[in-house]
């Protein structure tokens, strides 16, 4: 994938179409070398890195690395992760060719044993300059494949963004699968993007544009309702959701809520990139 600016980018620079429809292929070699980035990948991954497999008909991915920020929390499982919300993402399901917890925390929650290539790694390889402040991220518009985008809930390409320190965090990554297989199309093929300590609609599923950028990215949902999403989706359970607490939530799978912990659990890990912010006012 080709990182450019907007305004630098040619029809020369757009990447061919047989080596598009190849991307299975960089899928599988990044499987090669990328951390095993599950949500519970200790108790995932076996003794030999390989990750326990889901879907018989699905591509597999081999040579896992197991990562260690994974948690050792119970995953759930293949059913919960892949039909939570199965009325909305189903529909978008026809896309053709088509272990770090994260708990996508917007009332309810879930421990996903995610397979991705380190989100820093990817970034490094283009040598960023020192005016990449941020990096933008956009799905893939086609309304063939996708119907549920001709409804005019949202603009479309859906955006995302990080700042660059958040991108270079090593709990950032870029999802190309779970269970040790590549990622269903309804959970964001082919490439999506994992930040385990936000909110659930940070994690933008069908990547197709990635580029650095000085400003803030306005992202879809702060574009959408900005009294009630901001850039940062951190997972803060002391401010409320106008319309909701956010100080509890409930595991898929189980009955009864249970706290909601800042930045996900992973406070130890990612609180010093907000030193000095007002978490209240930049949510």
């Amino acid at each position: 994938m080709l990182i450019k600016k907007a305004p630098d980018l040619r029809e020369s620079d757009v990447t061919p179409k047989e080596l598009y429809l190849r991307r299975r292929e960089f899928i599988a070699a990044a499987g090669v070398t990328a951390a095993a980035v599950a949500t519970n990948g200790l108790g995932v991954l076996h003794e030999d890195g390989a990750v326990s497999a889901q879907n018989p008909s699905a591509q597999k991915l081999t040579n896992l690395k197991k990562s260690p920020l994974s948690t050792d929390e119970k995953i759930n499982t293949y059913k919960d992760i892949t039909t939570y919300n199965i009325e909305d993402i189903m529909k978008w399901a026809p896309l053709e060719e088509r272990i770090y917890r994260m708990r996508c925390v917007e009332g309810w929650s879930m421990v996903v044993p995610w397979v991705g290539y380190s989100m820093s790694e990817f970034l490094k390889r283009f040598e960023p300059t020192s005016r990449a402040k941020y990096v933008q991220f956009k799905t893939l518009v086609d309304q063939r494949q996708m119907p549920g985008q001709t409804e005019p809930a949202l603009q479309w390409p859906y955006v995302e963004g990080l700042r660059m320190d958040e991108a270079m965090h090593p709990l950032a990554l870029l999802g190309l699968g779970l269970y040790g297989e590549v990622l269903p199309n309804q959970n964001g093929a082919p490439i999506r993007l994992v930040v385990p300590w936000k909110y659930g609609f940070k994690g933008i599923k069908s990547i197709v544009r990635v580029s650095f950028v000085e400003n803030e990215p306005l992202n879809t949902w702060k574009q959408q309702q900005s009294s009630e999403y901001g850039f940062y989706a951190n997972v803060n359970p002391q401010v409320d959701h106008p319309r909701w607490s956010q100080g509890s939530e409930r595991r898929l799978g189980e009955f009864f809520r249970r706290k909601t912990l800042m930045f996900n659990g992973y406070a130890d890990q990612v609180s010093a990139l907000y030193t000095g912010m007002d978490l209240k006012r930049n949510f």
